[in-house]
């Protein structure tokens, strides 16, 4: 800002230099405008030149707006070119109808231009399945209201929602691509079709959609290097990645099935994903490097899935349903990635980077100054609501309904009815996903779990006439992978004690929405329900916000807010003890948190560290 002494002649030199930046800006835009990205036949083609694409995979949705420019230089200084990002459809559309491209972590639009600014191309993932071990691969979970919908295919119903999804897309992205002057220089079709089903129309028909909305860059596919995956997934015409290509027999295959197309390994996976209850995945780099120096000299293009993974925030995070079962993804989506939660490099990273300058003959770009952490003292959490005196009028039904039949989809529902005729023995939950805790006239009887197959236990005599049962279910993620992607939560089928179907139920949606937590009415702890099911809270002042973890080890079960913000999920089975809070959702002096614990009412502290792994 010019001061009020600046004279006339002072402003000279600056009204040159806006009109130098003018000027170079112009020339950037013309460049930009002539840039072009084609599919030549073995190797793709930047303004018709032979590429290389070496791709940083990352999320925006996952990552704060903040920090989308930090992690994009992160990238380069790796020695990347290029972006892969997926589009999560239920992040842009959660309530069927509306879309929402502008607000926070949604502004993906705005990634796409600082990724331009940092000199990357982008890869634009949009599904509309997109697995990424985020809830339901993507696909809203309003879809699930439709009892028999089929997904991923020519389901009239999936294909509305699906027309509608992909005509918002193309006006948010079509500016953007290459032929138009932007940064975006490919899209996928589908994702990883061919682990799932064989509809080749349902491929075509959503490549002539993307067509008929202006997208005019090329397509790409992506899928397992296998005869079947890439025989059901790949499209004539679009470019074939591999979900991994490791050998010279992966893009030999892929030749042979798709031909007169470039075939690149579109995720060389550097890390791995992490479930409730395992061990933190830490796969080392021999392997990894490996791979990477074959593709190097070969001059094959990759990209790594993920250099960043980010955050599950909130109720984002997934699931799988493998030969274990049921496996819910924790809450960090660090993956073990190249540039850890917080946008710190690794070891690898700096394997990468050396052994990509050494391939490819090119200095990467510096690295960006690190994001501050900080450390927090323990602070204590005092009980202040219990969820048991803040449930919402009941919703009546003979039989329990699944969460999405009543347009509730994230969060809690209490089912409960009055037992008549059998009031005790085995109580079995047909159809539980995921988590119950059951309740007889006010006790706790047990817990249930689907992750272990558990759906039954022993009811106790009781004197009460008709005895009240009451049973708390909690969603987890939504599986995004494999044959059983329908996965609605709740009670899902019908309920029986002693073999008799229990009937009329009275049914209790708990969203958990921000403006619902932050609603809460405060009572003192001897006025609250001795149940399970209690939020705790604490003011915390802070000088100068930077990144933390904070540690729940103390606390059972449950969600974490900050200032509104949804962490997302904690549990005392692990591995996850610290969730990450990022600077931006802090403020300087007092900062509002809560937690909800359903399995405990002892309370505890908490604390915050510069890592979140001890």
């Amino acid at each position: 800002m010019a001061t009020s002494t600046e004279s006339a002649g002072g402003m000279r030199p600056r009204l040159f230099k806006s009109c130098l930046i003018a000027g170079l800006l112009a020339v950037s835009a013309a460049q930009a405008a002539a840039a072009s990205f084609t599919l030549g036949r073995d190797e793709f083609l930047h303004n018709g030149q032979p590429m290389q694409v070496i791709g940083c995979e990352m999320h925006p949705a996952r990552i704060p707006p903040e920090y989308w420019q930090h992690r994009l230089q992160m990238a380069r200084a790796m020695g990347c070119n290029t972006v892969p990002i997926y589009l999560f459809w239920n992040h842009h559309e959660a309530v069927e109808g509306k879309f929402d491209f502008k607000t926070g972590s949604r502004h993906i639009a705005r990634f796409v231009k600082l990724a331009q600014a940092e000199g990357l191309l982008v890869l634009l993932r949009p599904g509309p399945y997109v697995c990424g071990e985020w809830d339901l691969g993507g696909l809203p979970p309003y879809l699930l209201k439709h009892a028999d919908i089929g997904l991923r295919g020519m389901d009239p119903r999936y294909m509305q929602a699906v027309r509608r999804y992909v005509k918002a897309v193309a006006k948010e992205f079509a500016p953007l691509q290459m032929t138009r002057g932007g940064p975006i220089a490919m899209l996928q079709i589908e994702n990883e079709y061919g682990s799932y089903a064989n509809d080749r129309a349902y491929l075509k028909e959503l490549a002539a959609l993307w067509r008929s909305n202006g997208i005019e860059v090329p397509f790409y596919t992506a899928d397992g290097p296998t005869p079947q995956m890439l025989a059901a997934g790949s499209l004539p015409g679009a470019a074939v990645g591999l979900d991994s290509g490791s050998e010279a027999a992966h893009f030999e295959l892929a030749q042979q099935i798709n031909p007169g197309v470039p075939v690149f390994s579109s995720e060389t996976y550097p890390g791995w994903l992490t479930h409730w209850g395992e061990e933190w995945a830490r796969p080392g780099s021999e392997e990894l490097l490996a791979d990477v120096t074959y593709l190097l000299k070969a001059g094959k293009s990759l990209s790594f899935y993920v250099a960043h993974g980010g955050t599950n925030f909130g109720f984002t995070a997934g699931a799988n349903s493998g030969g274990k079962g049921y496996e819910p993804d924790v809450t960090s989506y660090d993956y073990d990635a190249p540039i850890d939660e917080q946008g710190r490099p690794r070891d690898k990273f700096f394997q990468l980077r050396d052994l990509i300058a050494k391939e490819t003959g090119r200095k990467p770009a510096e690295l960006p100054a690190p994001i501050p952490t900080m450390t927090l003292a323990p602070v204590q959490m005092t009980a202040f609501a219990s969820l048991w005196q803040a449930l919402p009028a009941p919703r009546q039904a003979s039989h329990p309904k699944p969460f999405e039949a009543l347009g509730h989809y994230q969060g809690l529902m209490l089912y409960s009815t009055r037992l008549i005729g059998a009031r005790s023995g085995k109580l079995v939950l047909n159809g539980l996903h995921d988590l119950a805790s059951v309740y007889l006239d006010g006790q706790l009887i047990g817990h249930l779990d689907r992750r272990l197959g558990e759906n039954s236990l022993e009811l106790p005599a009781t004197e009460n006439a008709e005895p009240l049962l009451e049973i708390m279910v909690e969603a987890m993620g939504r599986i995004n992978f494999g044959p059983a992607l329908v996965d609605r939560k709740g009670l899902t089928e019908r309920v029986t004690l002693a073999g008799m179907t229990l009937m009329n139920w009275q049914m209790r949606p708990l969203p958990l929405h921000e403006d619902w937590v932050q609603k809460l009415q405060s009572l003192p702890e001897a006025r609250l329900d001795p149940k399970p099911g209690r939020f705790f809270k604490a003011s915390v002042s802070i000088e100068q916000p930077a990144d933390t973890f904070l540690d729940l080890s103390q606390f059972g079960k449950g969600m974490v807010w900050v200032n509104g913000h949804n962490l997302g999920r904690f549990w005392q089975l692990g591995p996850q003890q610290r969730l990450y809070l990022p600077a931006p959702w802090l403020r300087r002096g007092s900062n509002e948190i809560i937690i909800l614990d359903l399995r405990s009412n002892a309370g505890g502290a908490i604390s915050g560290h510069s890592a979140m792994r001890p």
